[in-house]
Formats: C-alpha cells, structure tokens, sequence
C-alpha cells in the first residue's frame, strides 16, 4: 500500500479479490494496541488510522447484517454472510434455544460434509466438531439426529441458506455485542442490530428500541447516552458505562452508522454528527457509505453468471475453524473443551470485573421497557424476553483479536503446512493473542497490509495534540464570530436609517438611548479623531 492510500482502496482491492459486488454489508475491523477495535474508515488514510507499527493485521467482517439474508442476489455473498453468523454461533455471539442451536449446527453439518453416511460417520460424529463455545452429550446427539433424518438431499447452497433463514428469526441475529454497565453497575452487552438497538442481560434482551423510535446518541467520556421518543411523547435517555472512553467513542460511532444505514432512505440524507451540543467540543463523525435501500436496489440489478465458490479450498478462520479440513476433523475430547470454556469464562468474568470495579451511577436513566418486536413477530407481556436457556457471554466481545506477532504466525503456519492439527486451546489463544494471516476468500481470514507507518506513542501524541487544536480553533473561530454579528447589529442600530418594528423597538427603549449618547457616541468621535490623526500624518510624510 502507498503511504497514501484510502481504506477505500484496500476494500476495493479485497471485494475484487473475493468477486465480490454486494460489499456494502462487509467492513474491515482492526485493532489497537490498548485491545481496541476499530471498523477501518474508508475516506481516510488506513496507515493514519492504524496506531501499531507495521504490518498490520485486518479481518474482513460483516458490518451490516442484512435485513432479509436469504434474499441476498448472488450466493457467494450469502456464503460469505454464512461464515460470519457461524462464527458469531461459535463465539456466543448468536444466543438461541437448544432446540434452535441443534438445527443451526444439523445445518452446517450438512452444508460442509454433505449427506450421513454411515461409512464414513461412525456414531458420535457429531462431537468432533465445535458448533458453540460449549457442547452436551444431549445436544451432540440431537444434532446428529436432525443431520440423518431431516436434512439428507440438501445442497450446501440449500443448507446455507435455510441457515441463514433461521439465524435472521433469532433475537440475537445481527448482535454485535458491546460491553458495559448500567447505571446500577449491572453488566450488560449493547448491540446494534437490523431492526433496532438491543440490550441483554443475562439470558434477556431487556430493552428493545426500533431505529425510528431513536432520536440521538451522545457520548462523553465513558457514558454514552441513548435518546428514545416512543408514541405518546414519552421521551425516555438510557445511560450506559463502557470500559474506556475509547470503547465509548467506537460504540457511539458504530450507533451512527447502523442508525444511517438502516434508517435513512437515501444517502444524501446523511448529516455530519457531533458528539456534543457545543460546536467546539466533542467528536464528529458522518457515515460515508450507502444506505440499506440504496444496496438493495443495486442488487437488483447485478446480471452476470454466478461466480464460482470454493468451499472446500479457503483456509479456516483461526478464530472460528472450518470442520471440512482433515486435520481439523480429528476428534476433541469434550472434557478439554469444557475446560477451555470455563477458563475463557472466567477469564471473562476477571475482565468485566477489572473493568467496571466501580459503578458509576446516574439519574437520567428511563424506566425499563420492551418496545414491540420486529415484522409479524409477537411480544409476550412481560418486560423482559428470553431468548436463551443460558447467559450471554459471547467470548469474542471482549477477547479482540490483536495484531500478530512474526514469531507465532510462523510456527502456525508451519504446523498447518505440515498437516498437524490445531487443538482447541491454540485456536483461543490465536483469538486472544496473534492470528494467521490467511486467505481474504473466508469471511473470518485476516487480510494482512504492508505499509509504512509512525509509532504508536508518537501517533498518540500527536492526535491528542491536534484534538486540543482543533478545539482551540473552534472556539476562537465561534467567539470571533460572535463578535461580528453584534458589531454589525450595533452599526445597523445606530447608523442605519431602517425603521422596522424590531429596530424601532430597540431604539426607544432608555437603556440603549443611554448606552447611544453616553458611550457610544464618545467612541465614535475618538475614533473619528483618531483616524484623521492617521490620515494627516501619512499626507504630511
């Protein structure tokens, strides 16, 4: 990459990669040093963007999840949206019923091994693969029951999509889940989804806000504030804590970019928006893509021959590893598994509880409430839905995937060249510490980009140095201004010969005929002095 280049240049290059033309769904996600992430802004510099020294590690993401997946154009952007939500079901992300979570994995089976044969899938086949951050005997065995008797026939074209029409159905479709607290210091995930913006605590989702119902979103500091009008002119402000201001800004930003593009019918409806009320304070940001409406419509248009999809030949996501690759079918025993899932749990917990140690309380949180749920779908009475027999606690929320390390990625992929597998431990230490950079053609491949680049102290720096300028500059720049305009109503008050209702008003009134004869009056003849001093000096030189 030139020192130069857009981020827009880079995605172009990965969706001409991948023959892809339904690309506004996808983004690029990044990492910072401080365990950030980061969705790559296409209209600026991607070195200036990135605070690590190169090269850098990406990952190629759904960024929108769409409204309706199954009515996507061309296949190879459903598969591509099918390898996201299976990830997003291996990390936890995507929380459903049991009986749900068995379809959805009968269905994976089904589109990465094809047909049950009894020659090749002993009994048990169904353990050696990981479907979910954790598994059961009993749901092991109703998955394999739904493969044998309800799926034989299907295509792996026909089995994504009927997962996909199933994962779209699920309340935490679409979730991207951003860790915080509420104002009485309960852990909570926000997320921003196709339909609205969603909380969820434990095994619920506690409020449920449609994009129209949203009026604004701010942040300062760590809180991020939540403006909602619902009918009847009840206003209601949800007050959440993140971490750190910076995972407060990335969700602020990540609300306006959903809002935009699932909201707005057009793109030219898009305004820039600031953080604050003030002019010269806050961040601002406006969202550079196109809108849901807009992506539709071109998809109708596409007209060409369906390009060829690989499935069998793309390098697995070392965060979420494919199970059509031989040495990745070698069987797991459950006992290991569950011993890694409880130590990313607790490593969770730690990390949540380091975090938020301490509470932060507010008293403009609203009164808790369920809006009405999507489409046809009906809403119980209750406050609260359930959307799961367990708690949410999608591993990938809060264990980003940082940028690789040389050393590692080497050994990795060494081992992967020579056939010997990946064990489950090693695959969540890559999510957690380096991944391979693989294939651009998975959805979860990293796409690596060499360029040159600052240090990250350095580049620190000099953007909080430049923040504090630009806040200087508006300010001078808003006070000047002001200024001006009462210098001009000043001259208009008291030299102009306009008699309107609003003049005239101000000119009778004691205060400004005082202000006229005692003060204003005297500057302009010591003005006027003044002047003529100047000018007869320069005509006597």
């Amino acid at each position: 990459l030139q020192r130069d280049a857009k981020g827009q240049y880079l995605f172009d290059l990965l969706c001409h990669h991948l023959n892809l033309l339904e690309k506004d769904y996808f983004g690029i996600r990044f990492v910072d040093p401080d365990k950030q992430r980061h969705w790559l802004e296409f209209t600026k510099s991607v070195v200036k963007q990135m605070r690590a020294q190169p090269p850098f590690t990406m990952c190629f993401r759904v960024k929108f999840y769409p409204t309706d997946p199954a009515a996507l154009k061309e296949e190879i952007t459903r598969y591509l949206v099918f390898l996201q939500i299976k990830r997003d079901l291996y990390h936890g992300r995507l929380l459903c019923k049991t009986s749900d979570a068995a379809l959805l994995a009968a269905y994976i089976l089904q589109a990465e091994i094809g047909d049950y044969d009894p020659g090749k899938h002993p009994e048990g086949y169904s353990s050696k693969f990981q479907f979910f951050p954790k598994h059961s005997e009993k749901l092991e065995r109703k998955i394999a029951e739904i493969h044998k008797s309800e799926l034989s026939g299907q295509t792996p074209a026909t089995s994504e999509l009927n997962f996909l029409r199933k994962a779209q159905t699920l309340e935490t479709y679409g979730v991207d889940p951003h860790p915080c607290k509420d104002v009485s210091g309960n852990a909570a995930f926000l997320a921003f989804t196709p339909f609205g913006f969603v909380v969820l605590q434990g095994n619920k989702r506690v409020h449920f806000i449609k994009w129209n119902e949203v009026t604004k979103m701010k942040f300062e500091g760590k809180t991020f504030y939540l403006y909602v009008s619902q009918k009847e002119e009840k206003k209601i402000v949800l007050t959440y804590f993140a971490p750190t201001p910076e995972a407060c800004k990335h969700l602020w930003k990540c609300g306006i970019e959903n809002q935009a593009f699932y909201k707005l019918e057009k793109s030219s409806q898009v305004r820039t928006v600031s953080s604050s009320n003030l002019f010269f304070k806050g961040s601002r940001f406006r969202y550079s893509g196109r809108v849901a409406k807009e992506v539709m419509e071109s998809s109708a248009k596409i007209k060409r021959e369906p390009p060829e999809i690989h499935r069998a030949g793309l390098v697995p996501s070392r965060s979420c590893p494919s199970i059509t690759h031989g040495p990745r079918l070698s069987s797991v025993p459950r006992t290991r598994r569950r011993a890694v899932h409880i130590s990313i749990m607790e490593g969770l917990e730690s990390l949540r509880d380091s975090a938020h140690s301490t509470p932060v309380r507010s008293a403009s949180h609203g009164d808790t409430f369920t809006a009405p749920g999507r489409g046809g779908r009906t809403e119980s009475s209750e406050r609260v839905a359930v959307i799961a027999d367990e708690n949410y606690s999608p591993a990938d929320s809060v264990l980003p995937t940082p940028v690789a390390e040389h050393s590692l990625e080497l050994m990795l992929l060494s081992r992967q060249a020579n056939g010997a597998p990946c064990s489950i431990e090693e695959e969540k230490e890559s999510e957690a510490g380096t991944p391979v950079a693989g294939e651009a053609e998975d959805a979860g491949g990293e796409l690596r980009a060499l360029c040159p680049g600052a240090g990250s102290l350095g580049a620190a720096q000099a953007e909080q140095v430049n923040k504090f300028v630009l806040s200087v500059l508006r300010l001078l720049l808003v006070t000047v201004g002001l200024l001006f305009v009462l210098l001009l109503l000043l001259i208009v008050l008291t030299e102009s010969d306009l008699d309107t209702a609003f003049f005239r008003d101000i000119r009778q009134t004691p205060e400004f005929e005082q202000f006229h004869y005692q003060y204003f009056c005297p500057l302009r003849r010591w003005f006027a002095c003044k002047v003529r001093a100047v000018v007869s000096l320069l005509i006597d030189t």
